[in-house]
C-alpha cells in the first residue's frame, strides 16, 4: 500500500478484501506463520468462504478470523469498511461525527457511532516514560455555556459556581513532543500534584499558570509562572502551547461532535492527542501507526454505554 497516500486511494485499495487480508496479517503475523490467538498453534486451515482459520487443536475456540483480537472483533461489519473508516478517524484534523461516516459508508449511525469509539479505543496514548526538557502544564474546562442551558440544569449550575456541570481536563505537554490530557475531579493541589509526578521527570523546567495548586513545586521543578491577569507570554514563560491544544480539542468537540457526554471524553481526549502526537507524519504513516495499537482491545457496546457498570451495581 506504499501508493495509498489519499482517502480515495484508501477506499480503493481497501475495497479489494486481499489487500485488507495482506495488511491485518502483516500486523498480526509479521513472520508469516499464522497462529490460532487461543492456543498458538500453527497448525491451522484458511477456509475461504466464510473468511475464518480453523485451528486443529481441541479447545472450544476452533475458528477464527482477521478480526479475532482486535478492536473490529465480533463486528458484522466488513473490513473493506472498517480500514476506511479507520483511516478518516486517524487523519480527520477535526474528526468525523458518527453521521458524516453513516451515509459515508452506508451503515446505520448507530453502527457508525460505535465503530468510531471502537477506534478511539485504539487512539489512547500507552506510556510509562515520563515528559522532559520543557513542560507547560494546564487545565481547561469543558461543557457547554451555562447561559444555553435548560433552566433546571443553569440552576444547578449557578449554586455550584460559574463552572457548575463542566468537566475539568488537565493538560501537560512537552515542548516539541507529545501532550498528556487527564479528566480532572477537581484542581486542587492533590489532584494537580498526582498528575504531574506520574508524567513530569523530577528536576524538568515547568511553565504553570498562576492557579495557588502549582505552588507546591516550586522545590520539586524549576517552576516559572506566567500570571494570565497580566500577560500570556514573557519571553519562554508561556502556556501557549497547551492553549492551542485546547483551541483545536474545542474546535473539533464544538464543530464536529457539538455534544460530548462526561462519560465519553476521555476517548475524545484520546482521539485528539493522538492525531496531535503524531502531527508530523503523513496520513499512511500515521494509518498504519494507528492500525498497529488495534491489537489486544476490545470495546463492547455494554461497556462503551455503561451497562456493564449498571450491572455490576445493580
Amino acid at each position: 500500500m506504499s501508493d495509498t497516500a489519499t482517502l480515495r486511494d484508501a477506499i480503493l485499495y481497501f475495497a479489494d478484501f486481499e489487500h485488507c487480508k495482506e495488511l491485518m496479517m502483516a500486523l498480526r503475523w509479521s513472520d508469516g506463520k499464522v497462529k490460532c490467538p487461543t492456543c498458538g498453534a500453527e497448525k491451522v486451515t484458511w477456509l475461504e468462504k466464510r473468511r475464518v482459520w480453523k485451528c486443529y487443536s481441541n479447545h472450544t475456540s476452533p475458528t477464527f478470523s482477521l478480526k479475532t483480537g482486535t478492536i473490529f472483533e465480533d463486528s458484522p461489519i466488513a473490513l473493506e469498511k472498517w480500514l476506511p473508516a479507520t483511516w478518516m478517524l486517524l487523519n480527520s484534523k477535526n474528526g468525523i461525527s458518527s453521521w458524516e461516516l453513516h451515509r459515508a459508508l452506508g451503515v446505520t449511525q448507530k453502527s457508525a457511532w460505535f465503530m468510531l469509539h471502537r477506534i478511539r479505543r485504539a487512539m489512547e496514548g500507552r506510556t510509562f516514560n515520563k515528559l522532559a526538557g520543557e513542560v507547560e502544564a494546564d487545565e481547561t474546562f469543558i461543557g457547554g455555556k451555562v447561559r444555553n442551558m435548560h433552566k433546571d440544569r443553569k440552576r444547578r449550575a449557578q449554586h455550584n459556581g460559574q463552572k457548575g456541570d463542566k468537566t475539568i481536563v488537565m493538560g501537560i505537554l512537552e515542548r516539541g513532543g507529545t501532550v498528556r490530557t487527564k479528566v480532572l475531579s477537581n484542581r486542587k493541589r492533590h489532584a494537580v500534584e498526582t498528575e504531574l509526578r506520574a508524567n513530569v521527570e523530577l528536576g524538568t523546567t515547568l511553565y504553570t499558570d498562576a492557579l495557588q495548586s502549582y505552588a507546591f513545586i516550586n522545590d520539586e521543578f524549576a517552576h516559572q509562572v506566567i500570571d494570565h491577569a497580566i500577560s500570556y507570554a514573557q519571553g519562554a514563560v508561556h502556556t501557549n502551547g497547551m492553549e492551542n491544544f485546547w483551541s483545536c480539542l474545542k474546535r473539533t468537540l464544538g464543530g464536529t461532535y457539538i455534544s460530548v457526554e462526561p462519560y465519553h471524553l476521555k476517548a475524545y481526549l484520546d482521539e485528539q492527542a493522538f492525531r496531535f502526537n503524531n502531527r508530523n507524519m503523513d496520513d499512511m504513516h500515521r494509518f498504519v501507526y494507528g492500525m498497529r495499537q488495534i491489537i489486544g482491545k476490545r470495546l463492547t457496546y455494554a461497556e462503551l454505554t455503561g451497562k456493564t457498570l449498571v450491572e455490576q451495581h445493580g
